[in-house]
Order: structure tokens, then C-alpha cells, then sequence
């Protein structure tokens, strides 16, 4: 056998041995996440969101190497990330969202009143009490766009009694939503369901979370349902996706339920993508 054969030989019996002797199970496949920096109760980099948890069953159950790309979800986000081939799943998006290919829905939650426990129920849009009571909404978007009660809000003429709180600002706007609350800014706040829940039962002083309905006539509807999205060419990715969300239902039901996000019935015409 010449040196060059016995120097490949050798080689090949040093990576046989290497095979061998990793752990079973080993992989290099990876999860690749897009997700924001700061964005509780979804999202962190310390990884204490219900994202973050759901992102890490998904993974294991892959047995896929969880890996992050953080970017705040402004405008142009999906190009940022996604696009740029920089992440391959959103672990929450609305299940109409058509920048991404989408699973099945996973939970669908709702827009709920926080107030403060020893104070009367929000009791409708129809009601004297919404021109009354201090009220606080969520501004969406660059263009400070009312989130649907706060549309509920302007046809039952509420308006110089109302507080917008800009998605974008000093920590999640369901936090600062919810201390204001609190600290009795404001008597009612109405707020999307996962960050209500989430930071009412934080809250320093006794807060109830409660549902609301929107007013009949309101385009809007206040439930929405949420799935993952995956780039639009990655149907097999979606579709193992999908299985595992099937199959484990009832453990990321469990950690919804940890972080208190209100969880509506799914719709009857709710679909496949």
C-alpha cells in the first residue's frame, strides 16, 4: 500500500471512529426563529416568552438546534428576516397573514377589558359608560392605527376620554397598559388577550381580565387566530410543523395556559391555509 493510500485509509477509519462514538440522536439540523428582542409575554432573549417555549418543544421534538435571529417586528419585518433567508419561522403570526406560507391555527385569543377588581364590569360599547370611564387603547402600526376597540370606541363616540398607547415604546404596550391600571391612570384598558393576561396577574393591585364583544355592526372582528409561518416555498417545513402542533396539543395548551393568554373556541369555518 503506498503512503497516499494508507494516509486515506487512516482517515477514513479516524472518521468512522468519530461517527461511532458521537451521542445518538445527534443532528445538525436547525430551528431558525424570528423573533423579537423584547416583546414579553411572547418573546425575550433570555428566552422566558411563551414563544420561546413553544419555539423549544418544536424544536426537541425536531431534534433540531433552537436558533435565534432578533429583530423588532416594525415595518418591513418579514423582508428583514424571512426575506433575507436570515430565520425560517415566526413562531405567531395571525393565521390570514399572507407574507408567509401559515400552519393550521394553534390557539385563538381575543381582545379583553382590564380593570381594576373592586370596580364595575366594562359593560359594553353601547353604554354611557364608555363616554364615562378613562379608557385606554393600543396604537398598531406607523401610522398609529386604532386596534378594533378602539374603532368600537370612535362609532360610540368616545374620544376625549380615551388613552392611545403606541405599540412601540418604553417596554410591551400591554404592560404599560395594565400599570395603568394599576396605578388608576386609567379605569379600563382594552387590550389584546396574551399580553391582558400575562400582566394582570403581575399586576400590584387585584385586576379582572374579561372579554368583550364587539358591537354589532363593526367590521372588526376582536378574536383572532394565530399559527406559524414559514417562508412561502417551505411546505415541508410547514407540514412537519403542522404534525407537531397536532400531536402536542394538549403540552403547548399547558404553557398558554402558564402565561394566562385567554383562549377563545375556534371558528367553525377555520381551515388549512
Amino acid at each position: 500500500m503506498s503512503s497516499r493510500s494508507r494516509k486515506r485509509a487512516w482517515r477514513l477509519a479516524a472518521a468512522a471512529l468519530l461517527a461511532a462514538a458521537a451521542p445518538v440522536g445527534a443532528t445538525d439540523i436547525e430551528l431558525r426563529v424570528c423573533a423579537e428582542p423584547d416583546n414579553l409575554p411572547y418573546s425575550r432573549r433570555d428566552e422566558s416568552g411563551f414563544e420561546n417555549r413553544i419555539a423549544q418543544l418544536v424544536a426537541g421534538d425536531m431534534g433540531a438546534t433552537l436558533r435565534y435571529f432578533w429583530q423588532e417586528q416594525r415595518l418591513g419585518f418579514v423582508r428583514k428576516t424571512m426575506g433575507a433567508g436570515l430565520c425560517d419561522v415566526f413562531i405567531g403570526v395571525p393565521a390570514g397573514f399572507e407574507r408567509v406560507l401559515r400552519t393550521r391555527p394553534y390557539y385563538r385569543s381575543t381582545y379583553v377589558a382590564v380593570r381594576r377588581a373592586a370596580d364595575p364590569p366594562f359593560a359594553g360599547f353601547d353604554t354611557a359608560q364608555v363616554r364615562q370611564r378613562r379608557l385606554g387603547v393600543q396604537l398598531i402600526g406607523n401610522d398609529l392605527a386604532a386596534s378594533p376597540p378602539g374603532h368600537a370606541l370612535v362609532l360610540a363616540g368616545a374620544v376625549d376620554n380615551v388613552t392611545g398607547f403606541l405599540v412601540y415604546g418604553d417596554g410591551p404596550a400591554g404592560q404599560r397598559m395594565v400599570e395603568a391600571v394599576a396605578t388608576g391612570a386609567i379605569d379600563v384598558a382594552l387590550v389584546w388577550g396574551p399580553q391582558a393576561g400575562y400582566f394582570a396577574r403581575r399586576g400590584k393591585v387585584p385586576l379582572t381580565v374579561q372579554p368583550i364583544e364587539p358591537p354589532a355592526g363593526l367590521p372588526d372582528p376582536f378574536t383572532y387566530a394565530i399559527a406559524m409561518g414559514v417562508p412561502r416555498h417551505a411546505v415541508a417545513l410547514r407540514d412537519r410543523l403542522d404534525e407537531i402542533l397536532q400531536r402536542r396539543k394538549p403540552d403547548i395548551d399547558a404553557i398558554l395556559a402558564e402565561y394566562d393568554v385567554p383562549r377563545a373556541a375556534p371558528s367553525p369555518d377555520e381551515a388549512a391555509p
